[in-house]
C-alpha cells in the first residue's frame, strides 16, 4: 500500500500548487482548484448525491485536507484505469489524473511539473509514473 502526501505550497485566486509525495519522497507537483473553507460534513455526499453546501463552488474548489483511501478503478469519463479519491466530503468521482491547469480539474488532483505559473507539465509523464508505483488500495494524506 502506497502512502501518498499532498502539501500546499501556494493557494492562488484561481488554482492551488501543491506538492505529491510517495512514502514521504517527493514525486511531482500537482495543480487543483482553489481551496475553499468547507463544513465539516456534507449531509448529501455522505449519501452519494451531489453537494449543496453553499460554500462549495462546483468544479472550482479544491479537496478539502485530511486523509482519504485510494484505489484504482475504471473511470467511464477518461475510459481507463485511474486513482479514484473515496469518501471526500463534498465530493464525487474525484480523481488523480492529467491535465494542464485548474481548469481541467473540476475538483481533481492534477499531476506534473510546475514549471510555468498557473500550470504544470509534462502531466502524462508524471500520471504514468504514479500509476506503475500505485497498489490497488492506498492512502492519501491531503496537508493544506
Amino acid at each position: 500500500m502506497a502512502h501518498l502526501k499532498l502539501k500546499t505550497i501556494f493557494k492562488g485566486d484561481t488554482y492551488t500548487i501543491s506538492k505529491l509525495y510517495i512514502d514521504d519522497v517527493y514525486f511531482c507537483d500537482t495543480i487543483e482548484d482553489v481551496v475553499r473553507s468547507l463544513p465539516f460534513k456534507c449531509p448529501n455526499t455522505s449519501k452519494g448525491l451531489e453537494c449543496k453546501c453553499k460554500e462549495k463552488v462546483y468544479s472550482k474548489t479544491a479537496i478539502p485536507g485530511g486523509t482519504y483511501k485510494v484505489i484504482l478503478s475504471y473511470s467511464n469519463r477518461f475510459k481507463k484505469i485511474l486513482p479514484e479519491v473515496l469518501n471526500v466530503p463534498h465530493f464525487l468521482g474525484i480523481r488523480i489524473h492529467s491535465g494542464n491547469t485548474a481548469e481541467d480539474s473540476a475538483g481533481c488532483i492534477i499531476v506534473g511539473k510546475n514549471t510555468v505559473k498557473g500550470k504544470v507539465t509534462d502531466s502524462i509523464k508524471y500520471l504514468n509514473l504514479l500509476m506503475s508505483k500505485l497498489d490497488k488500495e492506498n492512502t492519501l494524506e491531503i496537508i493544506r
